[in-house]
């Protein structure tokens, strides 16, 4: 056998890859392991059976190293370092892919009269101790709250005029400013939404969610927000010079 090179480590990073998936998953692997109790712990990772796999070990920049032929041979005695993979071809004769075929896998399935009268169920336990949605006092007192919010948004949502000069300011971002296109109910989301269109192109559409029209103007004019974040007022329109000439 070759001379043996032990690493100082005793743990190394390195991805695991395998002829029968497409993916590639990242493992801390013990260098004191030998390759058979690699090949064990590789089962559950890949789905190949210890017996049928041979390893083969890349460099982190994918070249061939060479093959881990000896299964009595630690791991460490290889040239295995952070970032390199280890890739597992399969001899069972598994077919490629069929591990990643989730229509192939039997889902269980229970009907709703039968969960109903299981005692070791979540629904059972938030029963029992009056959680979520079977406490009656707490969900009526989260409705209550979004009435109250929702009625608040309504309210600020009607001092708010379309045509209407305006600022937006939310948190984290630079103040813009544009004009109102539009204020009331979307079909996107719950709740009231003002339009606006921007000055410059700080938006994401063009006026149009999801398909459906409320205003129009350039792609990227057009933004959607509360209307706590949006403030009418005599705001002139300000020259960003994102159109200027270079």
């Amino acid at each position: 056998m070759s001379s043996v090179t032990v690493r100082s480590s005793p743990v190394v990073t390195v991805g695991i890859s395998s002829s029968l998936n497409t993916f590639t998953a990242e493992k801390r692997l013990d260098r004191g392991h030998t390759l058979a109790e690699l090949k064990c712990k590789l089962e559950l990772v890949v789905g190949s059976p210890a017996s049928c796999m041979d390893l083969q070990l890349y460099s982190a920049e994918n070249t061939f190293i060479q093959n881990l032929d000896q299964d009595d041979a630690l791991l460490g005695s290889y040239p295995v370092d952070d970032g390199c993979r280890i890739h597992v071809i399969d001899k069972s004769g598994a077919t490629a892919g069929e591990f990643e075929d989730l229509s192939r896998v039997e889902k269980y399935e229970i009907s709703q009269d039968v969960y109903e009268k299981r005692t070791d169920s979540v629904r059972s336990f938030l029963k029992r101790n009056k959680l979520g949605k079977f406490n009656k006092e707490e969900v009526a007192q989260n409705a209550a709250e979004q009435q109250r919010k929702l009625e608040e948004e309504r309210l600020t949502a009607e001092s708010i005029t379309p045509g209407s000069r305006c600022e937006v300011r939310v948190a984290g971002q630079p103040t813009k400013r544009g004009e109102v296109m539009y204020v009331g109910i979307t079909d996107f989301k719950p709740g009231y939404w003002v339009g606006v269109k921007y000055d410059e192109p700080f938006g994401k559409h063009d006026g149009s969610v999801e398909g459906k029209r409320y205003f129009t103007c350039s792609p990227k004019y057009g933004a959607f927000l509360k209307p706590q974040y949006v403030t009418v007022g005599d705001f002139p329109e300000e020259d960003y010079g994102l159109d200027d000439e270079m």
